[in-house]
């Protein structure tokens, strides 16, 4: 009898206690409030949004539910996941007060954070505005979800809060070639921690969710009170709270969803540890992304510009995915492509490494290396689950890009032993290159690249491109590592290439590089397709212009072998964007890229476009099953600017991606979408490239040989840009900020660096200059000046 008694003082005490804190606790969402943040559109409330983190993250909609999405795994790429299993469909929340249940599903605004977001239910329930604040713990599997209510009546609200979790615990995409297979889910109340486990039958995969308040009841597979029913093998468990809220109060409830593949225990743990130190993750994870944001910081006339970039910087982050036991690397786009891509990565990386992430670069570079090693001839894989299923062994381009990553990496970290740990890998892979795909040694592997258009799998122009400057790459690397045999074979390859390039895929008759070399044969299947899919998007123009292709080509003999243009694709100006194209070629074939474009940027094909696309800048509506057919997207756009800056044209690279920043913020608040403006992935990695590539290095002109310590300065500067500036820049051991001010006749450049013996080599921009300062002193006037020291200041008068 005493010991029940005293169990029950201490069961009544800690009922207090829990109620206490939770009425007295400060909100999570205070310490981002004072923070970045963008504003959600009322008309985009019924679109994706994400809750990101490293290991788990949450997906839904920005009105606060949590409809089925997705076709990878069909309707099931939202919720709550923890790779590479899936943890929860999503949840619902309602609240019962006077005999009438008030479901919280149709948000007033939504705010996205770049480490959190936010959901307002200013009118949902009468008297009562709620607000839900979630965000995910970097390197916990778990996330952190905050109900705050306010009364803003005149009198005491009691009610009656429903919270209905539905467990969904599935294996990714794949998982079937690993031996996950998916089972019922069963839940069994936890009672020490007022909260539902969820487990699937058939394997140690674990859910936990619950709150930091005491709970008033809980009830398991039921019917949701605001009528979700996802779909899968789940099931669905209640927890419900009664809340006191005096006149002008507000009161926090705080929920937390933790996972695991491997077992209950670690479920527990997890729980536990967020439950108890949420607030100490969020500012951890504040600082880190604080960090990010100092990196690469950019000041520039062009805001909108310069906004984008700091969050396409964020961006980058929210998709790093880490599974412990494969890797961790940056994965492609949410929500369909969250696991690990070779060429995504081959571009992204580029853009990363230039903004300051070495510790993400190298990461995610092991992880793709570790992950082809697999195909054992240094190919490089495509795509591969989480669970470690490699799905596509590797595109053609993507063992050439690998290479050029390498040598780009290089450049910014000087970190020779890392050079020499992938050396033998690309050496591998390029012998796989030319061995195994150029079938009849032309020196053009055979095979799909960046385009992956059905029989469109010849001699491709990306292929080609990103093939030459391998070879270039690798004799660099060659040279630095002292195989001379290699670098003389690999420099000729280079060379021959680059003169080939330029001689067989250039088309005079259309102004442009070909999208392939192949046979008349093959050429006219596929231009009996592109009449197909110009007349079905009708477009009368493309039309015309196949048709007339076709009669011409329609004599030559069917295995004769030539550049073709067909559809207009975006990788015909990757001659461009590599730096390779002759001059006088480059120009003509930009001015005529120009005709592919919508106020978003690049068409992906551009036999896609028509007239209206010059005013067409609302929504893209896409096919119902997914399809790239008729978009605009940011790579082909950070192609276009990159190129456009090779050839000194600055104003328009600026235009292009003004263009592409358009998008920023349509749909969802502080992202980019993969296909502009709305379609597709809701973010996507390698906007990294097509912002971090053009600023740092060409607008900025910073690119770097980190292994001579000498960073030279290329400015490429559009003509409104009078007064801008870089601030901590990232070169192996060195940091490095630069300003630009356009005084009248004058250019004034300040650099900063913190290892005062790096030589600064600034290369003297186009214009007709007569004099030249360095730190006050005289030079004379050549292509570019070398100098040393903490600070410099060089000024240079027309």
């Amino acid at each position: 009898m005493k010991t029940s008694l005293y169990i029950s003082f201490f069961f009544l005490g800690c009922i207090c206690l829990s109620s206490c804190q939770t009425s007295e606790k400060k909100a999570l969402s205070s310490h981002v409030q004072d923070w970045l943040s963008q504003d959600g559109k009322t008309e985009f409330l019924s679109t994706p949004f994400f809750a990101a983190g490293d290991r788990v993250y949450l997906v839904g909609h920005q009105d606060g539910t949590f409809p089925d999405l997705g076709w990878h795994v069909e309707g099931e790429m939202g919720g709550i996941w923890n790779h590479p299993i899936k943890l929860m469909d999503g949840f619902s929340a309602s609240i019962t007060t006077e005999g009438a249940t008030y479901c919280l599903n149709q948000a007033d605004q939504f705010i996205n954070y770049p480490i959190a977001n936010k959901h307002l239910f200013r009118v949902a329930v009468p008297g009562i505005s709620v607000e839900r604040f979630q965000f995910v713990p970097d390197g916990k599997e778990g996330v952190v979800i905050e109900f705050s209510f306010q009364n803003n009546s005149e009198d005491t609200q009691s009610f009656l809060f429903n919270f209905t979790g539905h467990t969904d615990l599935q294996p990714v995409w794949l998982g079937e070639r690993t031996g996950m297979i998916d089972n019922e889910d069963e839940l069994i109340f936890d009672n020490k921690r007022g909260s539902w486990l969820g487990k699937d039958q058939g394997n140690d995969w674990y859910v936990l969710f619950g709150a930091d308040h005491t709970i008033t009841d809980h009830q398991a597979g039921i019917q949701d009170p605001c009528g979700y029913q996802p779909k899968g093998s789940g099931t669905t468990g209640m927890l419900s709270y009664n809340l006191e809220l005096k006149k002008g109060t507000q009161q926090t409830l705080r929920f937390v969803v933790a996972g695991s593949y491997t077992s209950q225990k670690e479920t527990e743990r997890t729980f536990d540890d967020l439950m108890q130190h949420a607030e100490k993750y969020l500012l951890e994870k504040k600082k880190h992304y604080q960090e990010i944001a100092s990196l690469a910081k950019i000041s520039i006339p062009d805001k909108t510009i310069e906004e984008a970039f700091t969050w396409v910087k964020f961006n980058t982050e929210w998709l790093v995915r880490e599974v412990p036991e494969i890797g961790r690397g940056l994965g492609a786009g949410m929500p369909d492509y969250p696991w690990w891509f070779g060429v995504d990565n081959e571009y992204t990386l580029k853009g990363a490494i230039a903004t300051g992430r070495k510790d993400l670069v190298y990461a995610t570079i092991e992880l793709i290396h570790q992950l082809s090693e697999i195909n054992g001839n240094g190919r490089i894989i495509h795509e591969v689950s989480t669970n470690g299923a490699v799905f596509n062994p590797g595109n053609i381009n993507e063992t050439p890009q690998f290479a050029s990553l390498i040598w780009w990496v290089y450049r910014w970290t000087g970190d020779r032993e890392f050079l020499a740990t992938y050396y033998p890998t690309i050496k591998k892979g390029l012998t796989w290159l030319m061995e195994e795909n150029d079938q009849d040694g032309n020196l053009f592997p055979d095979g799909y690249g960046m385009m992956e258009i059905h029989g469109l799998e010849s001699e491709m122009i990306d292929v080609a491109v990103y093939t030459q400057q391998a070879f270039a790459d690798a004799a660099a690397m060659a040279a630095e590592l002292g195989y001379q045999a290699d670098m003389a074979a690999y420099q000729t390859l280079a060379d021959t290439l680059k003169e080939k390039i330029n001689r067989e895929f250039w088309v005079e008759d259309f102004n442009g590089f070909a999208d392939f070399i192949g046979t008349t044969e093959e050429a006219l299947h596929l231009i009996d397709a592109a009449i197909i899919r110009a007349d079905t998007l009708n477009k009368p123009w493309a039309i015309e212009e196949l048709m007339q292709t076709k009669k011409r080509i329609s004599a030559y003999p069917k295995d004769k072998k030539q550049g073709f243009v067909i559809f207009h694709n975006w990788v015909v100006n990757t001659p461009m964007e590599m730096g390779i194209a002759d001059p006088d070629k480059a120009i003509i074939a930009l001015d005529k890229a120009t005709r592919f474009v919508n106020p978003f940027g690049v068409f992906v094909t551009g036999i896609d476009r028509d007239d209206a696309a010059a005013y067409e800048d609302g929504s893209f509506v896409g096919s119902k099953v997914f399809s790239y057919t008729g978009a605009v997207m940011t790579l082909p756009t950070g192609v276009s600017i990159i190129a456009e800056n090779n050839y000194h044209r600055p104003d328009r690279a600026l235009d292009y991606m003004n263009r592409m920043t358009r998008s920023f913020s349509f749909a969802l608040p502080g992202s980019i979408y993969e296909v502009s403006p709305d379609y597709g992935m809701m973010s996507q990695a390698w906007n990294l490239y097509s912002y971090g590539v053009p600023i740092v290095t060409q607008f900025f002109g910073i690119q770097p040989e980190a292994h001579k310590k000498i960073i030279h300065l290329k400015p490429e500067l559009p003509t409104d840009w009078n007064n801008v500036s870089i601030e901590r820049v990232l070169v192996g051991t060195n940091e490095l900020s630069v300003a630009y001010k356009k005084t009248g006749r004058s250019l004034i450049i300040q650099i900063d660096q913190v290892e005062k013996d790096w030589e600064i080599v600034f290369h003297i921009p186009f214009g007709e200059w007569k004099q030249l300062l360095v730190n006050g002193d005289d030079f004379p006037i050549k292509n570019s000046v070398a100098t040393q020291g903490e600070k410099i200041t060089i000024e240079i008068m027309k």
